[in-house]
């Protein structure tokens, strides 16, 4: 049978679904026949056939069926978004106000603040969560705690993507200036005025969604970020629909958007990604590693098992200098979530290295090195 018609035979069962049993459980079916019977070849028309229809199912039933991440998570529980957060020293709901748009935000202010300058991570959440929601199940506010840094999480409304996914894969929302890098930067740059942050260490970091929109704002803002952080993200300008979205992650990088030449002015970045993620394509991860060093950028290369947990592959790629330009971290047998995250929080992986300490740890080695102020 061709897979247009076990693609229309699904469609036509989640309409069914949805007279039955409600949008939720027919937008669940919707993504299984998504994520099992797209074809392997992008250039297939079936692509645009399942995308059209499926843009219809959304406009019938109110849902997002391009949501990024399944509709259950590869690993731990999905915590309700009333989620608590540790908090030893408090947390700001604020509301960032700019010309590309308003945001609302949440910042973790360090018990150990006295009005001194400290390092800021900002972090994206990847579809379907909120603020509480990451910072549960990343634990980065129990780490800065620790560390005495900042952390803040930007928001993405509900009215600016049906499944609160930052639009990394929209040209307007990939440069500088403008849309959402222009909103995240504006937020970043509120909290450095208002609080003496240290500008020198200023750092973003996100998932799936949020971890390409990470790489967004690396390549967007080199001057503003010393060094970035991505969990199972995908590369800037590898799509610029939705279409082009759904084959990327899919597939990895295809078409003109595929060529890995190496980003002019590169910050340092630690990627993180499951060998066995169906959502994302792990040759993301090496595509965007590809973009952020050098052809032949000397690498060195470590394995290990947690007990009980799983093995990981980590390699520490440095320029010529012996600086490091990326660590990529594998995490074999692990799907679409946080590595070490708590079950506290959605689409965390307890068995895998801790993400959030490795990216930290990171972060705090590279201090920004010397750039021009950023003008927007």
């Amino acid at each position: 049978m061709k897979m247009s018609n076990v693609f229309f035979k699904a469609m036509q069962k989640a309409s069914r679904t949805m007279q039955t049993a409600g949008t939720r459980q027919a937008t669940s079916a919707i993504q299984r026949a998504l994520r099992g019977q797209l074809p392997k070849a992008p250039s297939s028309a079936a692509y645009t056939a399942a995308v059209d229809a499926m843009r219809k199912f959304g406009e019938q039933t109110g849902s997002d069926p391009f949501c990024m991440f399944p509709t259950a998570p590869q690993a731990g529980p999905h915590t309700p978004e009333a989620t608590p957060v540790e908090d030893p020293g408090h947390t700001l709901t604020q509301t960032y106000v700019g010309a590309a748009g308003i945001r609302e935000y949440k910042l973790y202010v360090p018990s150990g603040f006295t009005d001194q300058p400290l390092p800021l991570v900002v972090m994206l959440h990847g579809c379907t969560q909120n603020a509480d929601d990451f910072a549960a199940g990343t634990q980065m506010n129990t780490l800065a705690e620790a560390e005495n840094c900042f952390v803040c999480y930007p928001v993405q409304r509900k009215s600016d993507n049906t499944s609160k996914c930052w639009n990394w894969f929209r040209p307007e929302d990939q440069q500088r200036g403008r849309g959402e890098p222009a909103i995240i930067a504006g937020i970043t740059k509120e909290i450095i005025a208002q609080y003496r942050i240290d500008s020198d260490r200023v750092y973003v970091a996100g998932l799936s969604a949020g971890g390409a929109m990470a790489v967004i704002m690396a390549a967007t803002y080199p001057d503003l970020y010393a060094a970035a952080g991505v969990h199972s993200g995908l590369d800037v300008g590898i799509a610029h629909d939705v279409m082009s979205a759904l084959t990327a992650m899919k597939m990895g990088p295809v078409g003109p958007g595929a060529s890995a030449a190496r980003l002019a002015d590169a910050i340092p970045l630690i990627v993180f990604q499951g060998d066995a993620d169906t959502t994302v394509n792990p040759r993301n991860a090496e595509h965007i590693v590809a973009r952020f060093t050098h052809a032949d950028s000397p690498s060195s290369t470590e394995r290990s098992t947690l007990p009980g947990g799983h093995a990981y592959t980590r390699k520490v790629f440095t320029d010529e200098q012996g600086a490091v330009e990326v660590e990529e971290w594998t995490v074999h047998g692990a799907g679409h979530a946080w590595s070490g995250g708590s079950k506290r929080g959605s689409y965390t992986d307890n068995r895998g290295p801790d993400a959030s300490k490795e990216m930290l740890r990171l972060f705090l080695q590279h201090p920004k090195t010397q750039r021009p102020a950023s003008a927007d």
